[in-house]
Formats: C-alpha cells, sequence, structure tokens
C-alpha cells in the first residue's frame, strides 16, 4: 500500500531531508584526489553524531557503515574502504539518515579533481534525468510517468539505465511502496496523489545497463567496468507541484 503522509509528517521528512542533503555537501567538500572512501565515512558518522541524528544504512541488512561510496565502475553500495580516490575518478556518495523515527535518503556523483569530458557528461545526463522525473511528479500523473522520464532522456543520450535497482517510497522506514524503476511506460502504474514522497535515484552507465555484486554480497558494479553516476532526491506529492525534500 502506498501511504500518503499528513502536513505535519512531511515537515519532518523535509528536516531529515535537509540534514542528509548538508551532510552530502559537506562531504562532497571532502572529495580530493588521495582521499580514502573510509575517511569519508569517518567524516560522516562524526557529522550525524554531531546533529543528533541515527544513520539509516549502518546495520540495514547487515550493511557495516553509515554511507555507501561507488566509485567508477561501482554502481551503489559501495563499501568505504582504504581504496584511495584518484585524479580523473568519480565517486557516488549515497547517505540515509534517522530523525525521530523519520527517515532521509539522498545522494550525488561527485567529480575527484579533473575528470574527462564523457564523465563530466554522465554526471549531467544523470543528474538532469532526475530532475526530469521530478518534474512529472505531480497530481493526477501515473508512477510510469515518472519512471519513463529517466529512461527516455538516458538512453537518447547513449547511455544506458541500471533495472536491477530502483527509488522507493520513503517515510517512517527507509523503503516504502512503491518501487520507481528508472524505466517504464508513460500512463500505466498508480495515480499519484497528494501527501506521497518518493526517493528518485537514477542509475546510469556509460555502457551495458549489466551489472553483477561483488563477493562482498553488497558493492553492484558494472559487468563491462565501464563508469556509473547515481543522484536521488526525496520528493513530495503537492497540490502546487513537485517539492523536493533534499534540495539545497
Amino acid at each position: 500500500m502506498i501511504i500518503c503522509k499528513s502536513a505535519a509528517e512531511i515537515e519532518k521528512l523535509r528536516r531529515c531531508g535537509k540534514l542528509v542533503r548538508d551532510l552530502l555537501e559537506e562531504a562532497r567538500e571532502q572529495v580530493r584526489p588521495g582521499v580514502t572512501t573510509l575517511e569519508l565515512e569517518a567524516f560522516v558518522e562524526r557529522r550525524l553524531k554531531q546533529a543528533g541524528a541515527k544513520p539509516a544504512f549502518k546495520g540495514y541488512r547487515g550493511y557495516p557503515c553509515c554511507l555507501c561510496a561507488s566509485v567508477n565502475e561501482q554502481i551503489v553500495h559501495g563499501i568505504p574502504s582504504d581504496r584511495r580516490l584518484n585524479e580523473g575518478d568519480i565517486v557516488s556518495l549515497d547517505l540515509g539518515v534517522i530523525i525521530d523515527g523519520y527517515y532521509g535518503d539522498a545522494a550525488l556523483t561527485v567529480p575527484v579533481g579533473a575528470i574527462s569530458e564523457p564523465l563530466k557528461r554522465l554526471l549531467r545526463v544523470t543528474e538532469e534525468s532526475l530532475y526530469l522525473a521530478i518534474d512529472q511528479v505531480r497530481l493526477g500523473n501515473r508512477l510510469g510517468d515518472v519512471s519513463s522520464a529517466v529512461e527516455e532522456y538516458v538512453v537518447r543520450n547513449g547511455f544506458s539505465v541500471v533495472r536491477e535497482f530502483v527509488g522507493h517510497g520513503i517515510g517512517r522506514q527507509l523503503h516504502e511502496e512503491p518501487q520507481i524503476p528508472n524505466f517504464g511506460s508513460p500512463g500505466y502504474g498508480p495515480v499519484l496523489k497528494e501527501g506521497m514522497v518518493f526517493a528518485i535515484e537514477p542509475m546510469v552507465n556509460v555502457g551495458s545497463p549489466a551489472m553483477r555484486v561483488l563477493d562482498d554480497r553488497w558493492t553492484a558494479v558494472t559487468v563491462d567496468g565501464a563508469c556509473s553516476a547515481h543522484f536521488e532526491h526525496m520528493v513530495a506529492v503537492t497540490r502546487n507541484g513537485p517539492d523536493v525534500l533534499t534540495r539545497l
């Protein structure tokens, strides 16, 4: 069942969304050549404690960290480690928080120093596909309108959409109904109603959409070794159009 939140609940989710976005922006500033993803994890964990919030990911189904840090060919769920970031890499940072029983979740992909023009284009197209999907979060539209907006734009620009991982509803649980694929057909799926809150998160590959999960049982990587990007926002359906709860 898709849950419609009250105005008061949406404000609580906005508080979560603001914190997760603020911490991601702070983590972005820590990204530079030579930094390890474990150092990024330590920074985020410290800031979470200072903010009085709980990590949403650490301990979730056994995940060991607060932050997911996925480098280059890693699509999502990269476990922070001693891996050092190099000039020209890209790293996707995905973070979830809990405040007073409500969840926040967002992600962005960050260049490490100067990156190639093809990678700049990957990041731009992935983020733009997210905002095209957000624009479809309107009363009376259907979930397929949101999903298809991502796929159409990504494919038109020569990239591919990961199909095994999807966005989701969010509220008092990290993952609520509905699932939100980054592919689909316009005009299909549940009708969007006021108070629905979604975490929309395109995951876009340079090459094939095929992926596999490493032996750590978390890190998803592209089968062909090509790079992947990931952006995510929390969005509420309102009478006045989409309300991005993780906006700066």
